[in-house]
This record gives structure tokens, C-alpha cells and sequence, in this order.
């Protein structure tokens, strides 16, 4: 079936080709002659049409023949103009201010305005609107404009005109930052499955780079309750037809006025609170059928969205039969601005041609997005022919100047010279910020850490030095895969122990990776990490706490990896491991703290150094298989890939280690199963993330230490979170042999609170409610309560701490990570 679709396309374009076609072009101005952008040009009884350009200026191709041209911008009297075509004309238009009537309307002092009962009855048709519409297919022209309008000459001592000049802008550091433009094929089924299918990109200065402008982000449904801006909006916007809409807006009927027969009534929303999650504007409802006509919002600072100063959002319905209004122009345009930088620009969608009621496959559907590598292929002349909205001087001239950068930016002068420039070694880059030689021509980079990072302690090494480097060969630019090498040195000054390890990324085909590894480290016992190496650092030399503990590991590793159809994943490795456990060898400290004093390097005897475990040999094998449950894809260039799903994340494991394979000791079987989902969309109540694991060794007749399963605690007052965090939880003490579950949940409000709260709502802050739970032969009933705040990667939290009905820990945590 789709093929057949297909195929009509083809037919239908081929036909559109040898037809004579003539082109109508012209500008569209007010009555004071200043320009209206945008406006929407559509031919009546069809929905066949465009848009004008920044600047007023428009293009329509037309066969021969007789055709009303109804010209229609917000806020303007719509214009219906009749032509006949049989050669290239040029027609401008004037439109006049839309006048908007109050007939027969008293509002006594006190009493409601009219508007209300508009917006109750809309809202009562909303759930109608939301589910009638049928299965479509229709055309997609989209164009994207980002400007810089302002910037410092200096930013963190960069000459910002220099590099604003490598990019393409003017000598005032302003200009256009990205264009692109796109056209796409866009199917529909209800009850919200979208198929969308790009037939040409192009994007100013990137003659391999495809457009990210996408069909369905750009539409918006203001018949669904809320409108999800991620990114933008911690919280969802509420619809101003929405089923609780009236707490949330005041409404004020404009007038009357009528267009093509229909009755259409302006109406004023503005938000009741000006923190809440609302819009501001006019929506344009008509009479009788209580549907959206058009619509003229804004969103801005005060409703608390993030990055933009303001967001301006029109959209406009057009019939394509009497009972279904759909899309036809949408634009979003944007201003905003941080660091002295200011910003700004648009995106404008134009929906044409729709078909109502095609033969789709719904099996065609499991594919969201289709771009192939053929899709930027396009050359000029195409684009002159193709674009329903013209270019406008200045588009047209950033197109020139951008290809021409960037045709000039990929040869090998200028890339020489590039990194001639990077490539000078400096005493900064040395001690602080590492070294990163490269050659781009190639495609080859390189990696020195810096040193003074590269310095840590710890009381099994004392003072030492863990430093490296590595190479990375880019060998696949379209499937974005890389060759990559790395080598690491590490030396105790206390215990003079010196090692080295080294391992490889090796890209096998377009899917399999085959990673390997190779020498000796000196690593924490518990695998799933406690301090950072800055962390345990400070807490040794200034409060003699010294959390971490550490053993000795030679090893060679190799394991494949690769994603699979369906949204598996799947990694298979083989491991040789010699283990050494090592005692304290220094006792130094910045400062002597009598509350506090070293513990020893075995974390069940902290007073003495007693051998942990004797030194073994571990040779296993390890697999994992991850499953998301996603059956939808997007096929882009570099391939196939799987959209997260609804549903959880499904992870088994299973590890085992045999004996008196090259000398090997331990033997043992271990077997997990975890489940997981991040970002559970909640509406107005945020996001919730949850996580959930259990394990069990099957077999343990050889088993020490670093092999445990062990957990993720904290003893800190500050820590770098990571994956299944706790936060009373000791390091190591808990790690088991056996069995165990695990827990994790945590609920994001995302400002729901906090919002209200005049001093703190524009600090943006989110409100956290967490709960972890761990169950193991040893520790039976451990639980973690917490509450706190998060704002900009830094969360604060206050948490209590029980074994059973016994509280252990309670306190203020900080948790940091970027």
C-alpha cells in the first residue's frame, strides 16, 4: 500500500512537471504601505497554497486557468482577489485592519463578558475537535532563521568579532547563526501516530548537515488540555480552551467580524496569575461550531520559560471540507538573551495539498521519520523552483556567504591553519585545561590530560600522579564512528607502586563495537564508585576521612557490543583479572583533627590493616541484554534508531566465573534483572523516575570482595550523584555475596511549589521527593526518605535514614553534576 502511495506521488509529480505553469509573485503591504509578513496565501475551494516571506514578498505557481487568491494575515480583513492566468504576473495587495464589531452587548458592572460563554462552549467541543480529525496526508515547507542581534566584543577574553567574522557575520557581530529549509511528506492516523518522510533539506553553510526542523514539532494542538515545551517550560502551558482553562485566564471579547461566510469572534486571554503556565494574546473562535479559527499567543519571562525572553505563536485553520479544519501556517518567533548576547528569529511551517482519508498502512507508521542521505543532494535550481516562500535579500546573500565559508572551511589550508593555532602549547593548557593537538584534514585527535587535575592522595598511595592521553580517528562521518586508543599511567609515591593500562574502541561494521583493555590499575572496591578522586582527596588531607578504598587490578578485557533491531541492546565479554587488596602506606594530613583519625584500608576492620582478601585470579564471562520496548524508529543517514518507549526499560545480566582457566580461583554464577524509566511526564505535577533491580549469586563457591555486587552510598555532606544514588548508605559494608533488591523513585515537580512563592519563583527552583530502598540477608529493611531543591545541576536535600522502624542517618546532603 505504501508503495502504491508512493507511486501516486510520482504520477501526481510528473504531471505537475510537464504541466505549463505560470507563476504569481507580488508584495504584500497595509494601508500605510509598511510590509506584512507571513501572510497566508491560499487558493479557495483548495487547500493549495503559501506564505509570504519576512519582508511581504510571496510566490504561487499555477496551471492555466481561473483561481480566487484569498489573502489572510492576523489581524487584517482577509482579501479575496480573482485572477486569470495564462502568464507570469505580478500582484500586490493592500490589506486593510481587520474591524472587529460589539453588537447588541451590555455588560452590566459586575457581570461576565460575553467572551465566557464563547470559551465554555469551545471548551465543550474540544474533546470533539481533538478526535474527528480523520487520516491525512499533506506537503510541508518549513524554514528556520536564527540571528544574533547583539554581542560583546569580548567574551571570556575571546575576541568575539574575529570569530564572529569566521562564521559569517558582520562587522557589528551580528547576522544569521543557522537557516535551513525543508520539504516533507506528512501522514497521519488517529489516533496520534505521525509518518513523516523528508524530500529535501538544505542548510545554509552545511552542504552534508540535514535540517532538524521536524513537521510535528512545529505543529501545536490546542485542543489537547496542555502543550508540552520541553526545554523551554518546566511545566506544561495550559490551552485556552482547556478543560480548567477559566482558573487559569481571563477572557474579553474583542468583536465580531466575518469571513468567508463565517461569523469569527476575537478573544483576549490573559493569565489570572502572571506566574502561571499560561499564554497571552487573542484566539479567534467561530460562531456556531465553536471551533479555532486562528490563534495569536505569547509566552514570556513572566509565565517563567527558560532561555527566551518572549515566544510569539500564530497558527491558522483552513476548511479542507466543511466538517474538517486543519493546519495551515504555523510560525513561531522567538527573542532572548544571556551574557550580554541577545538573540533572535523564527520558524514558519506552511501545510498544503492535504488528502483526507488516504489508504495508509498502519505497519508504515513504526517509522516516525524517514531522511536519506540523498535528501541535501538538492542543488540550486531545485530550491529556486521548489520554495513555496520566497528568500529574502538577506537569506538569499547568508546562503552565498555560508556555502562559501564552508566550502573554504573544508580544505586543507584552512584547516592547517586552524590547527596551527590550537595545536600551540601554552602553559595553561599544560597544568590546567590538557593539551588537544589535532589535524582536521584527517580527522584526527589527540588528548594530553592536564597535570594538575592529574595529582591526587589517597592513604594506600599517598601523593600520586594518574595521567593520560588519547587518540580518536573519525573513520565513518556519515554513521558517526570512531577509532579510539587511550593510555594511563598511575604512581603511588608513599607505596611506589607504578601502572599502566591502555585500552581501544574499535568500530567493526555500521553496528558492532569491539572494545578492549589492557594492563594494571589501582581502583575502588566497590565498582559502582563512592568519592571522586578530588573528593576523597580533600576529605583525607583536610578532615583525615578516608572514605574510598582501594585494590590492585592487572587485567585484559574484551567485550562486543552492539544495538540491535527492536530495541534491543546487547554486549558479550570475556575477562582475566589478578587481584591484589593493598594496605595504607601513609598517614599524612594537612591538619590534625582530633574527632577524626585514618581508618584502614579494609572496611571491616578500620583499625587495622588486616589482609581483606588474598590475592586471586578471576576469569569470566559477562553478558548483558537491555530491552526499551520500542517498536518506533527514525531511519536518519547514519541508520536505523529506536525511540525510547512508554514503557520501562528492561536490563538482564548474568556474570560467570570459571576455575583453572589460566590459573583461575574464583567461581561463581550471578544473575540480575533491573527495570527502569526516566521522565514520566506528570502534567503540571512534573516528572518521575523509577528504578528497581534484584540479584542473586546462583552459585558463590569462590567469591571475594571486588566481585560482591556492591551499591552506590555516601558518607559525604557533598557528592557527584550517579545511577541508583543513596544517600546514607555505607560504601561498602553493605555489598552482599547473596541476594538483594533494590529501589529507587524520586518525583520532580518541577516548581509546582515553589512557583507560588513570590521571592523564590524566579529562581526557577524544582522541588524533589525521593524514596530508596535495599533489601540483603544483612540489611533486610533499609530505607531513605528525602526532600529538597534542585536549580541548575546543584540539588540540596534533607533525608532520614531507617533499618526497619529505627532511624539511622538523618541530615542535608549536596549533590553536584553538571
Amino acid at each position: 500500500m505504501k508503495k502504491i502511495f508512493i507511486l501516486l506521488l510520482f504520477i501526481s509529480f510528473i504531471s505537475s512537471t510537464f504541466a505549463q505553469q505560470f507563476i504569481i509573485k507580488g508584495k504584500i503591504t497595509d494601508n500605510q504601505k509598511q510590509v506584512i509578513p507571513f501572510t497566508t496565501i491560499f487558493i479557495k475551494g483548495t487547500t493549495k497554497g503559501t506564505s509570504a516571506n519576512k519582508e511581504g514578498e510571496f510566490v504561487l505557481k499555477v496551471n492555466k486557468g481561473k483561481y480566487d487568491l484569498a489573502f489572510s494575515a492576523i489581524g487584517f480583513k482577509q482579501l479575496v482577489k480573482s485572477v486569470e492566468i495564462d502568464k507570469n504576473i505580478e500582484l500586490n495587495v493592500i490589506l486593510s485592519d481587520e474591524v472587529f464589531e460589539l453588537k447588541d452587548v451590555v455588560v452590566k458592572s459586575g457581570g461576565e463578558d460575553p467572551a465566557y460563554a464563547i470559551i465554555r462552549k469551545a471548551i465543550k467541543q474540544r474533546k470533539k475537535y481533538l478526535k474527528e480529525t480523520p487520516p491525512y496526508t499533506c506537503e510541508v515547507y518549513l524554514k528556520g532563521i536564527q540571528k544574533l542581534l547583539k554581542a560583546p566584543e569580548k567574551f571570556l577574553g575571546r575576541d568575539i568579532k574575529k570569530a564572529g567574522q569566521e562564521i559569517g557575520l558582520d562587522s557589528n557581530r551580528t547576522g544569521i547563526l543557522y537557516q535551513s529549509e525543508s520539504q516533507s511528506i506528512l501522514s497521519f492516523l488517529p489516533p496520534n501516530s505521525y509518518h513523516e518522510e523528508m524530500i529535501s533539506s538544505k542548510v545554509a553553510g552545511g552542504n552534508r548537515s540535514f535540517s532538524f526542523n521536524r513537521a510535528t514539532e512545529l505543529l501545536l494542538n490546542f485542543y489537547e488540555n496542555t502543550q508540552e515545551w520541553n526545554g523551554l517550560s518546566n511545566r506544561p502551558f495550559v490551552s485556552p480552551i482547556a478543560d480548567n482553562a477559566l482558573f487559569y485566564y481571563d477572557y474579553k471579547l474583542i468583536g465580531t467580524t466575518v469571513e468567508n461566510g463565517e461569523f469569527i469572534n476575537k478573544i483576549q486571554i490573559l493569565p489570572k496569575r502572571k506566574y502561571d503556565p499560561a499564554y497571552r494574546g487573542f484566539i479567534y473562535i467561530v460562531e456556531d461550531s465553536w471551533r479555532i479559527y486562528s490563534t495569536d499567543l505569547l509566552m514570556s519571562k513572566e509565565s517563567n520559560i527558560n532561555l527566551l525572553d518572549t515566544l510569539k505563536i500564530n497558527q491558522t485553520y483552513i476548511p479542507v471540507t466543511r466538517k474538517t479544519w486543519m493546519p495551515s501556517n504555523v510560525k513561531l518567533e522567538f527573542t532572548g538573551g544571556f551574557l550580554g548576547f541577545r538573540f533572535g528569529g523564527y520558524y514558519v511551517g506552511v501545510y498544503s495539498n492535504y488528502v483526507l482519508n488516504p489508504k495508509l498502512n498502519p505497519k508504515d507508521f513504526k517509522e516516525v521519520v524517514k531522511i536519506t542521505k540523498e535528501v541535501n543532494k538538492k542543488d540550486s535550481i531545485y530550491w529556486s523552483n521548489a520554495r513555496p516562500i520566497p528568500l529574502t535579500k538577506e537569506e538569499t546573500s547568508n546562503y552565498i556567504k555560508k556555502d562559501s565559508i564552508a566550502k573554504r572551511r573544508e580544505s586543507k589550508p584552512y584547516l592547517d591553519s586552524l590547527d596551527k593555532v590550537n595545536n600551540n602549547l601554552k602553559f595553561g593548557k599544560i597544568f590546567l585545561g590538557g593539551y588537544n593537538p589535532r589535524n582536521r584534514f584527517k580527522k584526527e585527535f589527540y588528548h594530553i590530560d592536564p597535570l594538575l587535575p592529574a595529582i591526587f592522595f589517597n592513604t594506600v598511595e599517598g601523593f600520586g600522579i594518574n595521567y593520560g592521553a588519547s587518540y580518536t580517528k573519525r573513520i565513518d562521518t556519515i554513521n558517526n564512528r570512531s577509532l579510539s586508543l587511550k593510555g594511563n599511567i598511575r604512581y603511588g609515591f608513599s607505596n611506589k607502586l607504578f601502572n599502566a593500562n591502555t585500552s581501544a574502541n574499535i568500530p567493526i561494521g555500521k553496528k558492532l563495537n569491539l572494545g578492549l583493555r589492557l594492563g594494571s590499575d589501582v581502583l575502588d572496591l566497590n565498582d559502582n564508585g563512592t568519592l571522586s578522586t578530588f573528593g576523597n582527596t580533600i576529605n583525607s588531607l583536610f578532615y583525615e576521612r578516608n572514605y574510598s578504598k582501594f585494590y590492585q587490578k592487572k587485567y585484559g578485557e574484551a567485550n562486543l557490543s552492539s544495538r540491535l533491531p527492536f530495541g534491543l541492546s546487547a554486549n558479550v565479554g570475556l575477562a582475566y583479572q589478578n587481584n591484589k587488596w593493598l594496605p595504607n602506606s601513609s598517614s599524612y594530613a594537612f591538619r590534625n583533627d582530633p574527632e577524626s583519625d585514618y581508618t584502614s584500608n579494609n572496611p571491616y576492620v578500620p583499625q587495622s590493616d588486616f589482609l581483606l582478601f588474598n590475592e586471586y585470579q578471576n576469569f569470566n564471562i559477562n553478558a548483558s541484554l537491555s530491552y526499551n520496548f520500542s517498536s518506533k524508529y527514525v531511519t536518519y543517514p547514519t541508520g536505523k534508531f529506536y525511540l525510547p518507549s512508554k514503557w520501562p526499560v528492561l536490563t538482564l545480566k548474568y556474570e560467570k566465573a570459571i576455575k583453572n582457566i589460566v590459573g583461575s580461583d574464583a567461581n561463581y554464577d550471578f544473575l540480575s534483572l533491573g527495570i527502569r524509566k526516566s521522565n514520566i511526564k506528570l502534567g503540571f505535577y512534573g516528572e518521575f523516575d523509577f528504578s528497581a533491580e534484584t540479584g542473586k549469586f546462583l552459585t558463590s563457591k569462590n567469591l571475594q570482595f571486588p566481585d560482591f555486587n556492591h551499591f552506590r552510598g555516601n558518607k559525604a555532606l557533598s557528592f557527584t550523584p550517579g545511577q541508583n544514588q543513596f544517600l546514607f548508605l555505607d560504601y561498602y559494608l553493605e555489598s552482599t555475596n547473596q541476594s538483594y533488591i533494590e529501589g529507587h523513585a524520586e518525583q520532580n515537580f518541577k516548581g509546582f511549589f515553589t512557583n507560588k512563592i513570590p521571592l523564590l519563583r524566579k529562581l526557577k527552583l524544582q522541588e524533589l521527593v525521593g524514596f530508596n530502598y535495599l533489601s540483603t540477608p544483612h540489611l533486610t529493611d533499609y530505607k531513605e526518605l528525602y526532600f529538597g531543591l534542585a536549580y541548575t545541576g546543584i540539588k540540596v536535600f534533607y533525608g532520614f535514614a531507617f533499618d526497619g522502624n529505627k532511624q539511622m542517618h538523618s541530615g542535608f546532603k549536596i549533590a553536584y553534576g553538571f
